[in-house]
């Protein structure tokens, strides 16, 4: 981060990088050349490995590598290091990790710096639980040759080696002065790991790190960075991907006192000023007057009619669909059955909304040779990459900044990183460092939403009513093509972000179909916290509980009954029931459940609901919920993680929906877009199910519960099925007239 003024270079060789039993790299040799941009805070005192350094004080650096936005990973890792480590936790200090791929890329994204999909803890996990036994191993066995004894009879207390047969101890600052660091990490086996009774750090409630900071507003933001000589820019973006300017008002842009200049971009019109507020009244100006090509596909769409369009596609049996998933033989199963059901749910464009918005600082060399970046981003090998790409140039040109952001969820992950692009192109033309802040219209008029879609799902039931096949037919946007493609084509051109999550996970339906039908309507799309689960849930939840009232069975006990094979679901199905009293009839409400299985995350919720008919306001009472993510690296953490995923949740239930007109987003605000308010804000319940299983993700787990559950709580309450998300107070009175 910017505010840590050291940085540290080192050279990187084949021999000095030594991936082992962790998967990552243990030691590194600290010498005058870079062979990649290194950033961040220097090590303070002995190197024990990149992740690690000691000083003789016994302070401990630990390098973090996930970006922090809110969601606590900038502790959680470190945690999990210093846990192993058998650190001092009072004497720890966490900056963020340099740009190093090979040494702190994230596994599950193949490598890259990139925080999304909740994936941080579960995919470091083990990895960084063995970098820290093995800097463990490295000080017991400098102790032992130091005081002479076999290193089995060495034990550890926090940030101390003890030698119990004589009392003698040795700090671990006192370790590093002499420590004799190893080319080749110690062989370290999962067995020598320390068993989860044994924590001392992980399971339990620790402050995150950067709070102090939020509290008392010293953190830094990418909004924050100023910068000698800094001039401002805004960009009047295109309204539909692909379109290019074609004229606007330039006299009467350079009219305006403080701007510098005007430049045409390949998808907008830029202005620089002086000033902030100037820039921002050119922006005005240009938006006034600009004219557009009719490039771009989305010209001409409108969402309503798109989402007629997708229902009709998914309608469709004789529509070619692509397989995306398949358990058993649904096409052969589905005929045989004694009976079968179908519907069609439909949900809107949806919109990031994060606190901050999209913002960037740059500073291009005079010979656009190189640049130094300043920016919050989930992605910082795609920031790198994005920046070098748009000025033709090698990625250790480019020197990262990395900053904490205002909200992410999958907004500032894109391969483009558009935001941070506007900034590297005005600051070339400029020839001087450049801030680009989008306003909150921009951010919204220029959203990358999560994907309108229509989905059929079909159901084929035996004699008894027990189903045994399952269809799912869905037609969306295209979302990984679009926002990653190089991610898009490593999967085989499956749409993932679009399509995870339609299948019945968890549920023993012997036979299911999972197919997509591809749609491109030029919307910028994006995946957003929940990502695809969200609206594939919302189908699958709902369908079930529609199942359940089909058959006469109350929800949780068919629930139960399909769960039969997953203990862990049931568990956490169950506890969820107990906690909310399942059964209970309240005068004027209703109640309704859901559970998911996102990505081996056992979450399960319940919702109570009260209606006034008069305006078709739903109301959501309580909410609760119960969670097994596994080992729970930060407990209270995990709470306020799934209470925030739920709020966001409930914005997608009832209020929040982007709608396109003429290929054009119609929102530009928070009066038009609709996000919770802190009286629509339910009182929360929610208890961790604790197993000693892998940690799963937890940021966006209990997101996709939440419109099923108060579809299905509805319908428990009036009788009426709602089936198009957001359950907007129109839609509502349409359904019960």
């Amino acid at each position: 981060m910017s505010k840590h003024t050291k940085a540290f270079e080192v050279e990187l060789s084949r021999r000095q990088v030594m991936v082992g039993a962790a998967g990552l790299s243990f030691a590194f040799v600290a010498t005058r050349a870079a062979s990649a941009a290194v950033l961040g805070a220097g090590p303070t005192g002995r190197v024990m490995n990149p992740w690690i350094s000691i000083a003789a004080d016994g302070t401990i650096t630990i390098m973090s590598a996930a970006t922090e936005m809110g969601q606590g990973s900038l502790t959680a890792l470190p945690l999990i290091i210093a846990e192993e480590l058998d650190a001092d936790w009072s004497k720890v200090r966490i900056t963020p990790a340099p740009p190093l791929d090979q040494i702190y890329g994230n596994p599950i994204f193949g490598g890259m710096m990139y925080t999304a999909g909740s994936a941080a803890v579960t995919s470091y996990y083990k990895p960084l639980r063995t970098i820290g036994a093995q800097v463990r191993r490295v000080l017991l066995d400098n102790a032992a040759r130091k005081l002479g004894v076999s290193v089995d009879e060495l034990t550890t207390e926090p940030s101390l080696v003890v030698h119990a047969k004589s009392g003698r101890k040795l700090s671990y600052g006192d370790i590093a002065a002499f420590a004799e660091v190893p080319k080749e990490a110690p062989a370290v086996t999962p067995e020598d790991l320390k068993k989860p009774s044994a924590f001392r750090l992980i399971s339990k409630d620790v402050m995150r790190v950067e709070l102090p900071s939020k509290v008392n507003g010293s953190a830094k933001y990418g909004i924050d960075v100023q910068l000698p000589g800094m001039l401002y820019g805004t960009v009047v973006r295109a309204p539909v991907e692909g379109a290019i300017p074609s004229s606007f008002d330039e006299r009467g842009v350079r009219a305006i006192k403080g701007v510098v200049q005007t430049v045409k971009l390949p998808y907008g019109v830029a202005a620089i000023a002086d000033t902030a507020w100037a820039a921002f009244a050119a922006q005005q100006v240009v938006a006034d007057s600009v004219r557009w090509s009719k490039d771009g596909v989305a010209w001409g769409f409108d969402s309503d009619k798109g989402l007629e369009a997708f229902t009709a596609a998914v309608r469709d049996s004789n529509r070619q669909a692509t397989d995306f998933f398949k358990l058993g033989d649904t096409k052969s199963e589905m005929p045989r059955a004694a009976s079968t059901m179908d519907q069609v749910y439909l949900c809107d464009y949806a919109y990031h909304a994060q606190m901050e918005p999209l913002n960037a600082v740059a500073s291009v060399s005079p010979a656009g040779d190189s640049a130094e970046i300043w920016c919050g981003t989930q992605t910082q090998t795609m920031a790198q990459e994005s920046t070098a790409k748009a000025l033709g140039i090698t990625r250790d040109k480019v020197k990262l900044n990395d900053l904490l952001i205002g909200g992410g969820f999958g907004r500032r992950g894109s391969r483009d990183m558009d935001y941070l692009i506007d900034a590297v192109l005005l600051s070339k033309a400029a020839r001087a460092p450049v801030k680009v802040m989008w306003t909150r219209e921009d951010d919204i008029r220029n959203g990358r939403f999560r994907p309108l879609s229509a989905h059929y799902l079909k159901a084929g039931f035996d004699a008894s009513g027990v189903p045994i096949a399952y269809q799912h037919r869905l037609a969306g946007d295209r979302v990984t093509p679009f926002v990653d493609p190089v991610r898009y084509e490593k999967a085989g051109k499956r749409d993932f972000i679009l399509m995870l999550g339609a299948d019945l996970k968890g549920y023993d339906v012997p036979n299911q179909l999972v197919e997509q039908i591809h749609e491109d309507t030029g919307v910028r799309t994006s995946p957003l916290r929940g990502i695809s689960f969200t609206a594939n849930k919302f189908a699958a939840e709902t369908f079930l509980d529609e199942i359940a009232v089909r058959n006469g069975i109350d929800p949780l006990k068919f629930r139960l009954q399909l769960l039969g094979k997953a203990p862990r679901a049931v568990a956490v199905v169950e506890r969820v029931a107990a906690m909310a009293n399942w059964g209970r009839k309240v005068e004027g409400r209703g109640f309704g459940m859901a559970f998911v299985d996102y990505s081996g995350s056992q979450v399960a919720g319940i919702v109570e609901v009260s209606l006034d008919r008069n305006t078709g306001k739903i109301k959501v009472h309580n909410f609760w919920c119960a969670i097994d993510c596994g080992v729970a690296v930060q407990p209270d953490n995990i709470i306020a993680q799934t209470e925030g995923s739920a709020i966001y949740g409930l914005g997608l239930a009832l209020s929040e929906r982007i709608s396109i007109r003429d290929g054009a987003v119609e929102q530009s605000n928070f009066y038009d877009y609709l996000v919770p308010r802190l009286n629509e804000v339910p009182q929360f319940h929610t208890e961790i199910v604790r197993t000693d299983n892998h940690p799963t993700g937890v940021g966006q787990m209990s997101t996709p519960l939440v419109a099923p559950a108060i579809s299905n709580a509805v319908m428990q309450l009036t009788g009426v099925r709602l089936r198009h998300a957001p359950f907007t107070p129109e839609r509502v009175k349409a359904a019960i007239g």
